[in-house]
Order: C-alpha cells, then structure tokens, then sequence
C-alpha cells in the first residue's frame, strides 16, 4: 500500500464531471490529504499498517509552537481527506504510456479502500474523515501547510518475499 501525505491548511473534493458541478464538495480544514494506492498484492495488514502509520505520523508542531514534528493528525484533532489514487503505481519505464499493472484492479481494491476508512474512522473519529468518489474523475483543491510531504510504503509482511513489480505482457506498454 502506498500513501502520498500532505499537511494541509484546508483540502477538498468533488466530482470531476460537468453534470456533477452542482454537488457539494468533500471538504476538511487544517489536517492531511491521503493520496492511496493500493497494490495488487495487498493484504489487510498493509491496511492495518498504513492507518496506524497516518494517523500517529509526526507531521505538527508542538503546542508551543516551535517543537516541530511533535504531535500527529490525531492528537491536533485535525480532519483526513482521504483519496482514492491507483496511479501511485503507474509506472512509465518503458516507453511513454503509464503501466498501471501493480495497481489492484477497481473490484478488488473498492472493499479494501472502504475497509481502509473505516478503520480510519474506527481509530480516530469518523466525523474527521473525509473521501474521495471512488473510480470517478475528481478535482481536488488543497492550500498546502509547509509544504510538507511524506511517501508512505506498507513493509512487506513477515515471511512473504517484497512485492515485485508487475512485468507487462508484451504489446502492454509502448515501446
């Protein structure tokens, strides 16, 4: 499992279609926007892994202001925009087209990002969490704090070799 973090002042989400504009946005004030890919190989571990990682993730200053990387998301009080991103697994080494092939595929990897905000919500407060609109178009607006960004990867589990990355079949990705 991959995560992109970024400590934010404010971040938002809607869906990305012309017949959508009119919809309300998904929005959170100071906190992170969770970009997360999820890998063709992962397992709920990675998932456990990934939201205890996020949400006790070092990324605020202390209460006096100049301690910084002192106190995490959920010890602030702070919102989680969380989004759904399988082209944190694109690849383009061959070629100019993006494999995407390390990705989950769309049916598989929907329960595992909905498990992944629920336990998001179940270890922290479910009113903090927002998302994004599953394998929709999206725009996303976020104001940047820092800027800080942090790349997350999940470990490989114990006794399990590391995910290998996929190899495309030929005539997969352009020469």
């Amino acid at each position: 499992m991959r995560a992109v973090v970024q400590r934010v002042l404010s971040a938002s989400v809607r869906r990305g279609s012309p017949e959508h504009s009119h919809e309300p946005a998904n929005t959170i004030q100071a906190g992170l926007l969770v970009l997360l890919g999820i890998h063709r190989d992962d397992q709920s571990a990675d998932l456990e892994w990934m939201v205890k990682k996020i949400l006790s993730l070092r990324l605020f200053d202390g209460e006096d202001g100049t301690t910084r990387w002192k106190r995490s998301v959920k010890e602030m009080g702070m919102e989680i925009l969380c989004i759904s991103q399988f082209t944190l697994y694109g690849k383009a080494v061959k070629g100019s087209k993006p494999d995407f092939h390390d990705s989950m595929a769309g049916p598989e990897s929907l329960p595992m990002y909905e498990e992944f905000l629920s336990r998001l919500g179940a270890l922290y407060l479910p009113e903090k969490i927002q998302r994004g609109f599953f394998g929709e178009a999206m725009e996303i607006d976020a104001k940047m704090n820092g800027p800080v960004t942090i790349t997350l990867d999940s470990p490989p589990l114990k006794g399990n070799t590391p995910k290998k990355p996929a190899v495309p079949a030929s005539g997969d990705a352009d020469e």
